[in-house]
């Protein structure tokens, strides 16, 4: 491909999307080149700390724990205070939480900061992808999703490098750092995004228009089942940064080489993401959904046969692909199925399924290798991430297309339109139009990777 076509390529990738989007995508960059904690926690508390392997695994549970606490109270918070104040006192929470932890000594003051440094992280997502899915146009939000994503593995691929080396120097400068680029996200937040929650006041006095509680959400048995399946996935996923670097170390493999292995995973992320979007944009969601769930469970499970350094690169190559591809697509369909004025509360019951992911795949890869052996968790990945893509092939039967599917019980929504002016400038619109489908994109589409 000429370098013409590559930057045509590029420009037609990122044109089109509001400012708001650019300044939320630059937020969620910063907020991951700070990534510290959750990448060198376990190392800090065995190497740094001299405390067991036990411990670090309860101290990370913990972790998990926080965010499946968190990401219920955070989706009410979006949809009563509003996206823009529960991410600026999630951030601010996370920056001071960041800090404390890195003075605590105590092991039961370290598990409760932990605890606490999870609620607090976890707590902006249901905020960031609401917020997403008001300010972009439908046609659009699968790759917007996908840049988002990009930017995720982007900061973390540049994080993880640099924070080894501040590991090396200072593991207490590795959270201060964290704490203050979790601050910087705080002040874009304050200074650069408007608030973006639909207004309510011209859909208040429809007759019979119920309100979207966290029991609407639990009841929407359609929704739920994407829920679920997003838990199946991430738990497969999960095993590469749980399951891989146990697995690859009982077989005589050094953590270098792990890191040299998982490397690969943030690589082709960071170069493959925007252009396979390109390609998976406006096809069918149901069978991009079901191919991801098929690579990620087959991928894991070639992981048995694994022999050499290449091997195990190769595996990750397909479960990656996997993971590109589900992203986006289901973030996507996770809009599609949310009500405007209940996004808030959808998107932190869709975050839950993570935290419980990340709460469960420790417990599930230890007691499988301890007990069986990894060809038995890998088997295991393989059976899961199958059942995953049945699971969305009949899924996606039940969900009606865009131009007909509206939300049972949700009325006719008021659509929010981002109207792009010559000078780049910004205007959010509430418009009362009857009969428009329930917050549903053009096309359909889907998830995000654990970090999340």
């Amino acid at each position: 491909m000429s370098t013409a076509a590559l930057r045509r390529a590029a420009k037609e990738s990122v044109s089109g999307l509001p400012r708001e989007f650019w300044w939320l995508w630059t937020s969620t960059l910063v907020n991951r080149l700070g990534a510290f904690v959750a990448t060198f926690m376990a190392l800090y508390l065995t190497l740094e700390r001299g405390y067991s392997a036990s411990y670090a695994g309860l101290v990370a549970a913990l972790h998990g724990l926080g965010g499946v606490i968190s990401s219920l109270g955070a989706g009410v918070m979006a949809d009563r205070l509003g996206r823009r104040p529960t991410l600026l006192v999630a951030q601010t929470s996370t920056a001071f939480s960041v800090a404390l932890l890195g003075f605590m000594e105590h092991p039961v003051a370290i598990a409760a900061v932990a605890c606490l440094v999870g609620m607090t992280s976890d707590a902006s997502r249901p905020a960031v992808q609401a917020m997403m899915a008001d300010i972009i146009r439908p046609e659009d939000r699968v790759r917007a999703f996908s840049l988002n994503y990009w930017a995720i593995n982007l900061g973390f691929a540049i994080s993880a490098a640099g924070a080894g080396l501040i590991a090396e120097y200072s593991y207490l400068a590795g959270f201060l750092g964290e704490a203050s680029l979790t601050l910087a996200c705080a002040l874009i937040v304050f200074v650069k995004l408007p608030e973006s929650r639909p207004d309510r006041s011209d859909a208040s006095g429809r007759e019979g228009e119920p309100e979207t509680r966290l029991g609407t959400v639990l009841r929407d048995g359609r929704y739920m089942g994407v829920v679920g399946l997003s838990f199946l996935i991430s738990l497969v996923f999960m095993q590469g940064s749980v399951g891989l670097p146990v697995a690859m170390g009982l077989s005589g493999w050094s953590p270098s080489d792990y890191g040299l292995v998982i490397a690969v995973n943030g690589v082709l992320i960071v170069a493959l993401q925007i252009p396979v979007t390109r390609f998976i944009e406006h096809r069918d969601p149901q069978r991009l959904l079901v191919l991801s769930g098929l690579l990620a469970g087959y991928g894991f499970g070639l992981t048995a046969f694994a022999g050499s350094i290449g091997a195990y690169a190769l595996t990750v190559c397909v479960w990656t692909l996997a993971e590109i591809i589900n992203s986006p697509t289901q973030m996507g369909l996770v809009v599609r199925l949310s009500p405007v004025h209940g996004r808030g509360r959808y998107q932190g019951v869709y975050t839950m399924s993570w935290s419980v992911a990340a709460l469960i795949a420790p417990l599930m890869a230890g007691h499988a290798i301890d007990r069986f052996g990894a060809e038995w968790l890998w088997g295991s990945c393989a059976a899961i991430g199958t059942v995953a893509a049945a699971g969305y092939w009949l899924l996606m039967r039940a969900v009606p297309e865009p131009e007909t599917d509206v939300q049972a019980g949700a009325g006719p929504e008021p659509q929010v339109k981002v109207e792009v002016e010559p000078q780049v400038e910004v205007e959010l619109q509430v418009e009362d139009r009857p009969g428009a489908a329930s917050g549903l994109p053009a096309q359909a589409g889907a998830p995000e990777k654990a970090d999340a």
